[in-house]
């Protein structure tokens, strides 16, 4: 299938002088490998190589290069070119020194975020995804919003990464019955049941990212037992206070106002009806509200949010996908679900 952009196409050989013979490896992941490398310009290139090509890899490559070659923001990642033969199929990047989000919050106290860094990190993630929800035709659901697909430049700037599987409607249709994709954790429970696709998945899915930035948290904790991050918050905030979600490696150092109001913003986002969830414009304006905040004062702050005793069946089940590392196909009639890790 030809694919007709403004991009870059490498032959393999070019590939494998830019990578130095795919000698430096910098991210992994089902797909395959990441490789450094740099073109003859010497700038930095990050080389996404995927491990086969089989007929459903090759559908999320030909939709990962045909969006990107259509979306320009300074929050999404920019694609630099491709390589599509019988020996390989390669995405080529614009390189992110800072890695992802999810190695950052993972990361030690040496590479902790500030509270505004974390702030301004999740603005631009969602400078992003608003650009791909209100300014593309057709709006584009990203449809994989999570830690690990947010990449950082060498000053913090966010960037929205991996649009292979990303999927457009236009605006008379409301929704469209596509294949519920995502990854545990993340996924939006009611497209999951329904496969019915809205932007608002991926506010869901936003929502779970502003949480780990509060917290330091993974989507699901599994000690000792797994507990979805939205529910892990509530138990804190039921217990006691809500300074007990947020990251240790903060110090304390930041202003329980803002904080007050990012937990509030990060919870409406992971309402289960999408109905109940602001949109990506709605957020981006919250988030610049909370910015300008600079007191140092540290005040006690309560939450009113609903615990819930048991856990939604659709999220269990995923946890135990989770778990067990095993990966499933769900089908009904002419829909599927697939969800990776």
């Amino acid at each position: 299938m030809p694919l007709h952009n403004d991009i870059r196409r490498f032959t393999y050989a070019e590939l494998k002088v830019i990578t130095n013979n795919f000698q430096s490896i910098i991210g992994k992941g089902g797909f395959g490998n990441v490789y450094h490398g740099i073109l003859e310009n010497n700038d930095e290139v990050a080389v996404k190589v995927l491990v086969k090509t089989s007929i459903a890899e090759s559908k999320d490559f030909l939709s990962e290069v045909q969006t990107l070659s259509k979306v320009h923001h300074k929050n999404l990642v920019a694609l630099v070119g491709y390589c599509q033969n019988k020996k390989c199929l390669a995405l080529v990047y614009d390189f992110m020194p800072r890695g992802n989000l999810h190695q950052v919050l993972r990361g030690g106290q040496e590479c902790s975020l500030s509270w505004e860094e974390r702030l301004h990190i999740a603005l631009d993630a969602a400078q992003g995804l608003e650009y791909l929800h209100e300014l593309c035709t057709p709006a584009i659901v990203h449809r994989d919003v999570k830690s690990a697909n947010i990449l950082l430049d060498e000053n913090l700037v966010a960037m929205i990464s991996d649009f292979g599987l990303s999927r457009s409607f236009t605006p008379e249709h409301t929704h469209i019955s596509t294949v519920a994709a995502g990854t545990v954790g993340y996924l939006d429970p009611e497209y999951h049941a329904t496969f019915q696709l809205t932007v608002k998945a991926d506010v869901y899915s936003f929502g779970i990212v502003l949480l780990e930035i509060i917290t330091g948290q993974p989507s699901v904790l599994l000690d000792p037992q797994p507990v979805h991050l939205p529910n892990w918050v509530r138990q804190k905030i039921a217990a006691g206070s809500i300074h007990d979600a947020v990251d240790s490696r903060l110090l304390h150092e930041y202003d329980a106002t803002s904080l007050q109001s990012i937990i509030d913003l990060a919870m409406n986002c992971v309402e289960n009806a999408s109905v109940d969830r602001p949109s990506m414009t709605d957020v981006v304006s919250k988030l610049k509200e909370c910015l300008p905040a600079t007191t140092t004062e540290k005040q006690l702050v309560s939450g009113s949010y609903r615990q819930k005793d048991t856990m939604d069946p659709d999220i269990a089940r995923q946890f135990q996908l989770l778990i067990s590392g095993v990966s499933i196909e769900l089908r009904n009639e002419d829909s599927s679900s697939v969800i990776s890790e």
